[in-house]
């Protein structure tokens, strides 16, 4: 059981961070809206926030799962792969050194939190354009001597590697594209989201209860028949700047 999260607003500067999304300027107002659901959602799930303030110099801060892997023994800062990212990372670690031991992942190696995916005591690092090779191995390292099991794998084409393979509870994985056919994933119950509907992979699994985004109702169908209560948010202001519910 989780009992804790950090989340952050966004900022007034939010529509001049990355994005290749191609989806058109993010409406700010309607973004702030989405984001308090956010919330209110994850403290249906049972959850405490710390909501950190936005930070004008890095409008993509309200992503902070690329910020931190945080395991019950460890909180390990990351080198966002993106050099305008980079800072976003200070603010997080400053909150969780009250909490875990920080280790962190040093030049050259870059390490994205959204290429990290935890099953239980196993965790998939991605190789993507925002985690390298270096940034995987320092990770690998300080997992292993904690105990944990790591696979390191390719992320393809994706932004990070949970934009298609992510955790939807009791053993199973939401997973689209070419994940469906990896063999690191064979001994999970996969659930296929259609290709079409890709975005919808990135789904975030809480205490019993699964986020999904609105608006995929193939996907939805398919989360449905695990049996899961679901909680739909609308995340439309946050995909156009490449961002998912993880």
């Amino acid at each position: 059981m989780f009992s804790n999260a950090i989340v952050r607003r966004p900022g007034p500067e939010f529509s001049r961070g990355i994005t290749t999304a191609g989806l058109g300027v993010p409406d700010y107002e309607l973004a702030l809206e989405q984001h308090a659901r956010y919330c209110e959602a994850l403290r249906t799930c049972g959850l405490e926030l710390a909501v950190l303030e936005p930070d004008r110099d890095h409008p993509d801060c309200p992503f902070v799962e690329d910020t931190a892997v945080v395991t019950g023994k460890v909180a390990v800062i990351a080198r966002p792969g993106a050099e305008s990212r980079r800072g976003e990372e200070t603010a997080v670690a400053e909150l969780l050194s009250a909490h875990r031991p920080l280790e962190r992942i040093e030049p050259p190696g870059t390490l994205d939190g959204g290429d990290v995916l935890r099953m239980e005591k196993r965790f998939f690092i991605g190789l993507s354009g925002r985690t390298n090779y270096e940034g995987a191995r320092q990770l690998v390292s300080i997992l292993d001597r904690r105990g944990y099991a790591v696979t390191v794998i390719p992320a393809g084409e994706m932004l990070h590697l949970k934009s298609g393979v992510n955790d939807a509870g009791g053993g199973a994985l939401a997973v689209t594209g070419g994940f469906s056919r990896l063999g690191a994933f064979s001994g999970f119950d996969l659930v296929r989201v259609p290709e079409e509907e890709a975005y919808a992979a990135n789904c975030l699994y809480v205490n019993g209860r699964l986020l999904v985004a609105d608006g995929f109702p193939r996907a939805l169908a398919a989360f449905e028949r695990l049996g899961r209560e679901i909680i739909r948010l609308d995340v439309s202001e946050f995909r156009k700047m490449d961002g998912g519910l993880t």
